[in-house]
């Protein structure tokens, strides 16, 4: 296939992921193995998993970076911004117009709607569950592994307990999982970025992380101050998704640039749309004092994205290369187990905890589950479906 070729592949697959994938950053990996690894497998399990484990360990939104370097990977650079783009733009856009009044969700079918996706989400990370498990916790020692990364994170889902896991994860590896023997060697996962372009990446990472207040002393310009919110709310948070609304409030509220009425009213904005709930900044910057509209919604996001791309596309150079080290491929194993089994107490809480109230709701999640594994239906089939059973539920009282 031609390099237009691919970046229109690509454009076609991640607009479709971002209009249809609902449910969070954890749903939203079911949603790309089903569809990257086992449909179309444009990487394997176990390097889909050494791209999680990497993503986890960085600042920045997860999710959004794996759609970054799953594109990359497919054509490019700028696959992997096209990619990114077209995963983004759809929640950016309806939250922007949700910012100038043009969308609330209310009544009984847009709620049973919203319902039912957050069903099929349980259905998407149960089966994401369930393979990945198969693929990468062949044995004993990484069962055992998935199962105590799990029971450490069901405490609290916190971006703490997830970096102690995979690093514990990554320990047990190195001590427990060696007789399991090589690892196949691997294609690179970003074979067209060199060190020297990586190195570049955190350079510019780190000096507008540090730069930027100073240059706000000199130059107090208020959209130059807005980009700073947002760049220094991306920079500093880990595991993405719900961790960076607090970063976001004190950014933005105690600031007294949005009211906090305003605020909740957006995150519950962000809850009802597909792709990345990093979006979010989207409505804050089109609501913002320093530059309402639509300049501030572009700044926002510029913010709260650039940090996360480019510590990734910084650092996936050098993890290309250690992870191809015996060592590291032990390290990898109880990695990629302790993912699993962050996965899986994902599925309880929150996908599981919040969405399924009933036996109802059980039922349609299993339905969901059953249509993905074992009739192979297509993921989008199953969202239309799960979004109309859904408003059946709300319809009947259920």
């Amino acid at each position: 296939m031609s390099q237009r070729g691919r970046l229109l592949e690509v454009l076609r697959v991640f607009l479709r992921l971002g209009l249809t994938s609902f449910g969070g950053p954890i749903a939203h990996l079911g949603y790309f193995r089903a569809e990257l690894v086992e449909r179309r497998r444009w990487i394997a399990d176990e390097a889909f998993a050494d791209l999680l484990a990497l993503c986890q360990f960085l600042p920045g939104p997860a999710s959004s970076q794996m759609v970054f370097a799953l594109g990359l990977g497919r054509a490019g650079l700028l696959g992997g911004l096209v990619a990114f783009t077209a995963f983004a733009l759809p929640s950016a856009v309806a939250l922007f117009l949700f910012a100038l009044g043009a969308g609330a969700l209310s009544g009984p079918l847009s709620s049973g709607a919203l319902h039912g996706l957050k069903l099929v989400a349980v259905a998407i990370v149960a089966q994401a569950v369930s393979g990945m498990a198969k693929a990468l916790c062949p044995d004993r020692q990484r069962a055992t592994v998935a199962g105590l990364a799990a029971l450490l994170v069901l405490g609290g889902f916190s971006s703490l307990r997830q970096l102690a896991a995979i690093a514990l994860g990554g320990l047990a590896g190195l001590i427990f999982c060696r007789a399991s023997g090589p690892r196949p060697a691997q294609p690179p996962l970003a074979p067209l970025i060199s060190k020297e372009l990586g190195a570049l990446c955190l350079a510019v990472f780190a000096l507008l992380l540090l730069a930027l207040p100073a240059l706000l002393r000199l130059w107090p310009a208020p959209r130059l101050e807005l980009f700073d919110a947002f760049y220094r709310s991306g920079a500093l948070v880990f595991g993405g998704g719900h961790v960076v609304l607090p970063l976001l409030r004190g950014a933005v509220v105690a600031r007294g640039w949005v009211g906090d009425d305003a605020f909740l009213a957006g995150y519950g904005a962000a809850q009802a749309v597909p792709g990345p709930l990093f979006t979010f900044a989207a409505y804050l910057g089109a609501v913002a004092r320093p530059a309402p509209g639509i300049a501030g919604a572009a700044i926002a996001l510029l913010g709260i994205f650039l940090p996360g791309l480019l510590v990734l596309t910084g650092a996936l150079p050098y993890w290309d290369r250690l992870r191809s080290k015996e060592a590291a491929q032990a390290a990898l194993r109880g990695i990629n187990a302790a993912v699993v089994g962050l996965l899986a107490a994902a599925l309880y809480d929150p996908v599981f905890s919040t969405a399924v109230r009933g036996r109802a709701d059980f039922a349609l999640a299993l339905g969901c589950f059953v249509l993905l594994t074992a009739w192979r239906a297509p993921p989008l089939a199953v969202v239309i479906a799960g979004a109309l059973a859904g408003v059946g539920l709300a319809l009947s009282g259920q």
